[in-house]
């Protein structure tokens, strides 16, 4: 039973530890079409719970051994706020963080349970939650929920927990071919988005690996022009390794980038992936005469307006 594993590099979050509060098996409220794991029916709570001092047991060996990393980052084969002593778990793990003030915690969510989850979602430092639709037909689609899930509800539950959330709170948008990569519908997830206080950033991003059911990605391209939707929000585009579609990239001179930022900030790699040579030269020269700023947005460098 592997609870700890690795560190790995994230490109959003650094040098990440991993924890898993279901090793042994997939304990999901969804049933994603994306998921990695085999496709299961879902279910409303762990069968199968780990014990609290196992958990933290596991996280402090590792720590001695390799404590370099930037996150400890709790997640699950499936979803871990259905960990019933997720309070007790993130409370006990933060005393063995006190000899390590450097190492933040993250915890990845499907975002279903926040408003039962409040009090313990309120320790941690950063909550990264997904909603790939707002749209139910569209939700229903991608996420494959249990029958007990209410989306309005989980959306509900987002917004009141982000009211009292004093960390760094990031929001998934995962688009999936013929299912949620329409605008219309991407406009109303982009709305319901904006009404969250205190949302840091938002990733936006699709099928990169091998999935449960038989679906597929969108290119790069239409990932950056879905992007635009999400207009005045930071958007980190998590672009596919392995896409040879071709991004357009676009040649603007300092007026013209100056109204690209005011738009949507625009992150450190997107800017590679989305402007010229020539721009991203005129980008830096903006940046040595202090007239854009970078600012580190949960992790990612974003160029953004002078305040």
């Amino acid at each position: 039973m592997q609870v700890v594993f690795g560190p790995i590099i994230s490109r959003r979050f650094g040098i990440s530890l991993g924890v898993d509060v279901s090793p042994n098996k997939k304990q999901c409220n969804f049933d994603c079409v994306y998921c990695e794991l085999r496709a299961n029916k879902p279910v409303d709570y762990q069968i199968t719970v780990i014990p609290v001092q196992t958990i933290v047991d596991s996280i402090a060996h590792h720590l001695q051994k390799q404590s370099n990393i930037d996150v400890l980052t709790f997640t699950a084969n499936g979803e871990p706020t259905l960990y019933p002593f997720l309070e007790d778990l993130i409370l006990e793990s933060k005393k063995i963080l006190k000899q390590y003030p450097h190492i933040k915690t993250l915890i990845l969510s499907n975002g279903s349970k926040f408003l039962e989850c409040k009090e313990a979602l309120q320790h941690f430092d950063i909550v990264k939650f997904s909603l790939d639709s707002a749209v139910l037909q569209n939700f229903k689609k991608v996420d494959k929920p249990s029958k007990n899930l209410n989306l309005d509800c989980i959306k509900n539950g987002i917004k009141a927990f982000a009211k009292d959330f004093k960390g760094d709170l990031i929001a998934e948008v995962l688009i999936v071919k013929d299912i949620n990569d329409d605008r219309e519908s991407n406009k109303q997830t982009a709305a319901f988005l904006h009404s969250i206080p205190n949302l840091k950033r938002i990733d936006l991003s699709t099928i990169d690996r091998p999935s449960a059911y038989k679906v597929y990605p969108i290119s790069n391209q239409k990932l950056y022009e879905l992007s635009e939707i999400f207009e005045g929000m930071n958007v980190c585009i998590a672009t596919r390794k392995n896409d040879t579609t071709q991004i357009t990239k676009q040649n603007l001179n300092q007026d013209e980038i100056i109204t690209l930022l005011q738009r949507r900030p625009l992150s450190h790699l997107d800017s590679k992936n989305l402007l010229t040579q020539q721009s991203l030269a005129v980008l830096a020269n903006m940046l040595q005469n202090n007239e854009i700023v970078i600012k580190n947005i949960a992790g990612v460098n974003f160029y953004c307006p002078k305040p």
